[in-house]
């Protein structure tokens, strides 16, 4: 009997190669976001815009416009029927993909709301702002207050996701807390930098957060175990995002310095730092299920693969 060789296991990929940027014209891209299958983006303009783009092609398909000042973070439904976005105009808007209308704009934010998010079935809008709340607003229903409001942080709320019936949020007042919005109840770990960004890891098992201390922090989120740290990235006075590669195999970080540093996860090491450009990487986001990362810096936004594309023309010769 032959015996074959064990292949290797293969390096997982890093979407170390620039396969398109998108020049948004619309003022300083604030936040850039893949929609909920991958196949679309979403960027904020400072312009007071949202935009939505095709990430294969890099075409616009659609501006919304609505808001009275600059757009600081959007979301999409899961149907990608709805999109949700938020602004330094204190409000929440509600649109209708399709017809790019405004289906609800949503008041009682008391300034600037830094972070929107639906929950999974997009029943439920959640909204975190400057005012130290956050606000969790009813899509489907005609009344414009609020069905809850969680008011624990002691300064604004720069960061917040949902999964399932967990609510993560980052404040400035160095909490990652964490809500069981089913069981009323809340987890505080305190770092003591402002936070910056917090999100899930896709095993929904720990919480990662970045804070102005320049430094990524992954924690055990039953028992708030610090289980790594992440630096050499500089993170002193702007609300960056961090994130996890889509198998939690990395965790990623915009840079002040112009990179996107990207570490292995169990390890902690430096495995790729990106190159993006000379200013502050003030966005990021990872695919889903694909090895593709979104960028944005300045008024652009770049898609990062990892393989370079191929040419769509070359036809096969036999």
């Amino acid at each position: 009997m032959m015996a074959f060789p064990q292949a290797k296991p293969q390096p997982p990929q890093l979407p170390q190669h620039l396969l398109r940027t998108i020049d948004c014209q619309q003022g300083a891209v604030r936040a850039v976001r893949f929609n909920a299958d991958g196949n679309y983006l979403l960027s904020c303009g400072s312009d007071k815009s949202l935009k939505l783009w095709s990430v294969g092609r890099g075409t616009l398909l659609k501006t919304y416009s609505g808001h009275g000042y600059e757009v600081l973070d959007a979301d999409s439904s899961y149907d990608n029927s709805q999109l949700c976005s938020c602004s330094s105009d204190k409000t929440v808007i509600l649109w209708d993909v399709a017809t790019g209308q405004v289906a609800r704009k949503l008041r009682g934010h008391a300034g600037k709301v830094n972070c929107v998010q639906f929950n999974e079935e997009a029943s439920v809008i959640l909204s975190g702002s400057i005012d130290g709340t956050v606000r969790c607003w009813d899509t489907r229903s005609r009344r414009y207050e609020p069905i809850q409001v969680l008011d624990e942080a002691r300064d604004s709320i720069s960061s917040l996701k949902v999964a399932q019936h967990e609510l993560l949020t980052g404040s400035v007042d160095g909490r990652v807390r964490r809500y069981d919005l089913r069981m009323g109840q809340l987890h505080v770990d305190f770092i003591s930098s402002p936070i910056t960004c917090v999100c899930f890891s896709q095993d929904g098992q720990c919480t990662l957060s970045s804070s102005l201390d320049s430094t990524v922090r992954l924690l055990d989120k039953s028992t708030g175990e610090m289980l790594g740290e992440y630096t050499g990235h500089k993170m002193k006075g702007y609300k960056l995002d961090c994130c996890l590669s889509n198998k939690d195999t990395h965790v990623l970080s915009c840079s002040e310095d112009g990179h996107v540093y990207c570490w292995d996860l169990v390890e902690g090491s430096l495995s790729l730092k990106l190159p993006v450009g000379k200013a502050v990487v003030q966005s990021l986001s990872f695919h889903p299920i694909e090895t593709l990362l979104l960028t944005a810096m300045e008024g652009r936004v770049q898609v990062w693969g990892a393989q370079p594309e191929e040419a769509e023309d070359d036809t096969l010769t036999t």
